[in-house]
């Protein structure tokens, strides 16, 4: 599981006593991962213009391990399930990939991790980094810096600074400052917006980025930061304990947050965007709206920004600033590609199915739509582990997330829509920007599909209902609320289809040789067909399997907008009754 187990859970209230209770087991399940040895560290005079001190592992560019299949033109083939393969000249994209606690290349995970307490690597208020010494916090053990920079292949860092046991003691003595909380795992932290104890702090971070090369390091992809509270991840349980105890004043507070992110601008430069910011947009903070874009203003500075809350597919994150999505007033997500730079992290953490306190009913069904959501928000990093995220259980589905990763519109193998009506309870009760005279949604809280690149649109005779084969309740647990997973017709009000635009940035103005794959339930009478602008494909008969199956269209599809409501395609329904559909993918057989 994740080094940083909480991994966003503290976001969710039922979670935050939970983690007590896990942390002997964390310990035994990430400490075999970190284990000190005494292999000697490396000199802390080295040259830093030096690629690295180890041997450097080359990025993952392997094509997909399950290719899609082209049928010629006017055929069209059903399979079972949803068909995740790729067309084969897609290759993952640059920037993106696996990370973990430790690589594991035969699942392309090519970065491990570097961890490291702030009192490990800071003895002195003034001298050099300790890359000898050993190290721990939240119940893990480090080995040295030094050893771990001197092992081969790319590396991601984390810093534990916050904690009363992770912060060197001279801070204390110096700063003169006491813990202002303990937190959910009965740890004790310091204030690190206390003008003293940020100062040292921004000095160890400018000492390991920049004194110890790690900025100029090619195998160097990206830090957690700033290092503060609970598994490093900055959440607001001690914000709102210093604010509860008349310690912080908000704009105070508002100060230092400033003051952070200008400082790793600072010594960042050109590579900020690798400088992840890992706090959340609305967080459960207490300055009311004064907070609530916070991990916004990060990353309008250029920093990178994680989340660890994806496995709750539907919860918290519809309206995320941060990552460039807002909820419409017709519960559809728009994403706006442009939000970050390239070279920045947009990271999230996908294991917390059936660890981690979790126990998810479907556990693939868990995975498949967290990715989803991960993918919607235009992610290109995810933590993994091998079997916490279920891998080997799913395998053409994770093959598809990892050549999907960072990939942007214009260079992405596919278009894609999830089509379902699922409830994000996180906006039941908080209003946000959708308070009395605020915008629109007109029925929230449910959000109308995952979308990336390919939207379905309402428009007459296309007009889609919501459809209850398949419908989950609450799982990986309650917060996640209710989803029904799949979109259908509506015969009985006129609407015997569904109607598709491509985004222009994916497909521009013109012909296209494509696959169409459209995933429906079987279960229905009489048959559909995809029709475009040039005409109509081959029926696919439902033959009552009740089941979802896949159909792959071969089509040259004329972008342009050019039929009803400015859409591209509709699916359309032959024959008695109504049919759900659940997944709909545009696949573009050439390298663009």
């Amino acid at each position: 599981m994740s080094g940083s187990a909480d991994h966003g859970r503290l976001y969710v209230p039922s979670r935050r006593t939970s983690w007590a209770s896990l942390s002997f087991v964390v310990v035994l399940l990430i400490s075999a991962c970190t284990s000190t040895t005494d292999t000697p560290a490396p000199s802390a005079n080295r040259d830093s213009t030096s690629p690295r001190w180890g041997t450097s592992v080359e990025a993952d560019r392997s094509g997909p391990e399950f290719p899609a299949t082209v049928p010629s033109p006017g055929r069209v083939v059903v399979a079972d399930g949803v068909d995740w393969s790729m067309p084969e000249w897609v290759r993952p994209a640059e920037f993106s990939g696996f990370f973990s606690e430790s690589a594991s290349p035969t699942d392309h995970v090519q970065v491990r991790s570097v961890d490291m307490s702030w009192r490990q690597i800071a003895p002195s208020a003034d001298g050099p980094l300790d890359l000898s010494s050993t190290g721990e916090a939240q119940g893990l053990f480090f080995d040295p810096l030094g050893q771990q920079l001197a092992e081969p292949g790319r590396y991601w860092v984390r810093v534990f600074a916050s904690g009363v046991d992770w912060a060197p003691e001279w801070v204390v003595e110096k700063c003169g400052v006491e813990a202002i909380g303990t937190d959910y795992d009965d740890q004790e932290h310091l204030p690190i917006w206390d003008d003293c104890v940020w100062s040292a702090l921004r000095d160890t971070w400018e000492k390991l980025l920049v004194d110890e090369g790690l900025l100029a390091d090619p195998d160097f992809a990206f830090a957690y930061v700033p290092g503060g509270f609970t598994w490093s991840e900055f959440d607001y349980e001690m914000v709102t304990s210093a604010v509860d105890a008349g310690e912080l004043t908000q704009a105070g507070y508002l100060a230092w947050y400033d003051q952070m992110l200008g400082d790793f601008v600072e010594l960042a430069g050109p590579a900020v965007g690798r400088m992840v910011f890992t706090g959340e947009d609305y967080p459960w903070g207490p300055f009311d709206q004064a907070d609530d874009l916070l991990a916004t203003r990060a990353v309008e500075r250029g920093l990178g920004i994680r989340t660890g809350i994806t496995e709750l597919s539907n919860f918290h994150l519809s309206e995320t600033p941060a990552y460039g999505s807002t909820v419409t007033a017709d519960g559809h997500l728009r994403v706006d590609d442009a939000v970050h730079r390239p070279g920045t992290v947009v990271a999230t953490e996908n294991e917390c199915y059936v660890s981690c306190g979790y126990s998810a009913e479907d556990p693939e069904y868990a995975v498949v739509m967290s990715n989803l959501k991960a993918l919607h928000l235009r992610m290109n990093w995810m933590y993994v582990v091998p079997g916490d995220s279920l891998l080997d259980q799913t395998p053409e589905h994770w093959d598809w997330v990892r050549l999907s990763l960072g990939q942007p519109a214009e260079r992405s193998p596919d278009a894609w829509v999830a089509l379902r009506d699922a409830e994000d309870q996180f906006w039941r009760e908080e209003t946000g920007p959708f308070a009395a005279r605020g915008r629109a949604w007109r029925a929230r809280p449910f959000v109308r599909n995952l979308e990336r690149w390919l939207v379905q649109v309402d428009v007459p005779r296309a007009v889609a209902r919501r459809s209850t084969v398949e419908v989950h309740r609450g799982d990986p647990e309650p917060e996640n609320g209710v989803a029904f997973e799949g979109l259908s017709t509506n015969a009985s009000a006129g609407s015997r289809g569904l109607a598709f635009r491509v985004a222009p940035q994916f497909l521009p103005a013109g012909r296209h040789d494509v696959l169409l794959k459209v995933t429906y339930w079987d279960g229905a009478d009489g048959s559909f067909r995809v029709r475009n602008a040039l005409g109509s494909t081959q029926s696919v008969r439902f033959s009552g399997k009740r089941a979802w199956r896949t159909a792959t269209f071969r089509m040259n599809l004329p972008v342009g907008q050019r039929l009803a409501g400015k859409t591209d395609f509709w699916i359309e329904k032959q024959g008695p009754g109504d049919a759900t559909f659940n997944f709909v993918r545009v696949l573009r057989l050439n390298a663009p």
